[in-house]
């Protein structure tokens, strides 16, 4: 009998009404604004009248660096999630909201998968309560505001060939990725080089994941940058006067979205911003409500723990004054096969079968990657247990072997999982080792000093966490380092931009590189996030669709029901 589809097993979840799950929490119906019967917006309301509660244990599940198909870490997260209900102890998840893009393209969905998934999946992966939507509408209204300013006179003395506020769409369309607009006469604008990103790599979408109320999101908003006049000082959105229309179509956008996993555990769904080309990370609103509601509050972060970890904590964790007890790295036999360089694993085509071999030289060899990443996690002081995520074919000799690899790196504990098949009783001995590290005293540091010049946190990123032997700076990169340190900007955080299939820029280079130089091609200012995001090697902030797209085989079948959803 072969295992059912994520979707099946979904349409097979017995829910209970959100205001049932809520109820679990601590919050009542005026604390919510609901989205039909299983679904339901949090007031922010909410923290004021949570405000008295113990905070719960705070837990961040990362990985290492993955294959292009992803190593589970969603699934391990509700699996964590669903796990901590076996062992009697209340807790809430709190992870993104899917891009569009990877849905219909190759990697499919976000809400976890086999029997530790959020419910109901097809509303999870396909549109939710339309904030990716809200965030587009809001970023297209600042573009279209900007492009009206220079038709009528351009009275901010704006440098067309400064502008970097591009318009923005949640499809992965690589035709859009350079255009020219304005075209056809006066009516029409003025014509410019342009172009579309995907609305998740929208710094709108960051400040949203990033702000602490409506009034933080109003000024983060006019903060935010969109040239330069010809004297070299910023345009911003305040500036363009349309900061304030943007946060009102925002308004309920702020507020997480409440959920539930397959065996009726909370999950708050909130941003979604990419961890390779912007901080990776669900909503801080999502986890300052979570932490009052429950026992352990479980996150993810985007990618490896070089990526969405790093900027989790150096990032995330100082503004919402929050720091993690234990951190949960995600590891498979396969990817660590893959990192020996003896194995290939293409998103979109079938695996090679002989990953489901035993190969244990294989897995040794690319042991070196799950060691930097604990590494990793160690130099934020933070107890790392490893999460070995258990396919079928892995044998008892390779699970042994990431155990004992682990351990030597500097792991609290590896334990094996198998919440795909078994939901919640299949994580009950990860969640117990995750309980047990989080009674151990806490040690947290972040990487770097604000107050550090720039290239100094850019230097401790890549030398630090990548493993780089030096970082080069490419013209543009020093002009634009030299200026946001003039304008004000030096003490802000680094957030790189680069790969998330390799610790160093290059994808190519698996395993743990080493002895590389990284090279910084550009650097960015997001203000209004409060950023700043140096660009490693090329990097596409609009994807694009293969030959074979996932969407290909998403349908309606004949009573209206979504079909080919994973």
């Amino acid at each position: 009998m072969s295992f059912p589809s994520d979707l099946e097993i979904s349409r097979g979840a017995q829910m209970r009404p959100i205001t049932e799950i809520a109820a679990g929490m601590g919050l009542d119906l005026d604390d919510l604004e609901l989205y039909g019967p299983y679904k339901a917006k949090v007031r922010l309301s909410a923290l004021a009248k949570l405000a008295g509660r113990p905070d719960a244990r705070y837990v961040d599940v990362t990985a290492i660096t993955p294959t292009p198909l992803g190593e589970g870490k969603t699934t391990t997260t509700v699996g964590i999630g669903e796990g901590f209900k076996h062992l009697g102890k209340r807790s809430v998840i709190a992870i993104r909201q899917p891009s569009m893009g990877p849905i219909f393209g190759i990697k499919g969905g976000a809400a976890g998968g086999g029997y530790s998934q959020v419910v109901p999946m097809e509303d999870f992966n396909l549109h939710l309560t339309g904030d990716i939507h809200a965030i587009g509408a809001a970023h297209n209204l600042a573009a279209a505001f900007l492009d009206s300013s220079l038709l009528h006179g351009n009275p901010l003395g704006l440098d067309p060939l400064t502008i970097t506020w591009k318009r923005v769409v949640d499809i992965n369309d690589r035709a859009l990725r350079e255009i020219v607009i304005g075209l056809g006469g006066k009516e029409n604008g003025v014509p410019r080089e342009s172009g579309f990103d995907i609305t998740v790599a929208s710094e709108v979408l960051a400040i949203l994941a990033l702000c602490t109320g409506i009034h933080d999101l109003r000024a983060r908003i006019g903060r935010c940058v969109v040239g330069q006049r010809t004297d070299g000082s910023l345009v911003t959105l305040e500036d363009l006067r349309v900061a304030g229309a943007m946060a009102a179509l925002l308004r309920d956008a702020i507020k997480p979205t409440l959920m539930q996993t397959l065996e009726n555990t909370p999950a708050l769904v909130h941003c979604g911003p990419f961890a390779n080309i912007a901080h990776g990370n669900s909503s801080v609103l999502a986890d300052l409500i979570g932490r009052k509601c429950g026992d352990y509050l479980i996150t993810e972060s985007g990618f490896g723990a070089d990526m969405g970890m790093e900027k989790f904590m150096d990032i995330k964790c100082r503004v919402s004054g929050m720091v993690p007890d234990v951190a949960v790295l995600v590891a498979t036999v396969r990817a660590l096969k893959m990192h020996s360089g003896h194995y290939r694993v293409v998103a979109g085509k079938p695996l090679d079968p002989r990953l489901d071999s035993e190969d244990l030289a294989a897995l040794h060899e690319g042991m070196s990657n799950l060691t930097a990443q604990i590494e990793n996690v160690g130099r934020f002081g933070v107890p790392c247990v490893v999460c070995i995520n258990r396919f079928p074919a892995d044998t008892p000799a390779e699970v042994a072997a990431i155990q004992q690899a682990s351990l030597a790196a500097g792991a609290v504990a590896a334990v094996p999982s198998t919440h795909f098949v078994d939901g919640g009783a299949g994580a009950v001995a990860l969640c117990a080792a995750i309980a047990a590290a989080a009674e151990q005293p806490s040690a947290f540091r972040f990487l770097y000093e604000l107050d550090w010049p720039l290239k100094r946190k850019i230097e401790a990123i890549a030398t630090g966490v990548y493993g780089a032997a030096a970082v080069s700076y490419e013209p543009a990169a020093e002009r634009k380092l030299r200026l946001y340190a003039e304008r004000g900007f030096g003490g802000l955080p680094i957030c790189m931009a680069k790969t998330h299939l390799s610790l160093s820029h290059d994808p190519k280079l698996i395993g743990r590189p080493t002895g590389y130089t990284l090279p910084i091609r550009d650097v960015n200012l997001s203000a209004g996030a409060g950023f700043i995001y140096p660009l490693c090697g090329d990097m596409r902030t609009m994807p694009g669709l293969g030959a074979h797209p996932g969407g290909a085989n998403i349908d309606i079948d004949a009573d209206g029901n979504v079909i080919g959803l994973f």
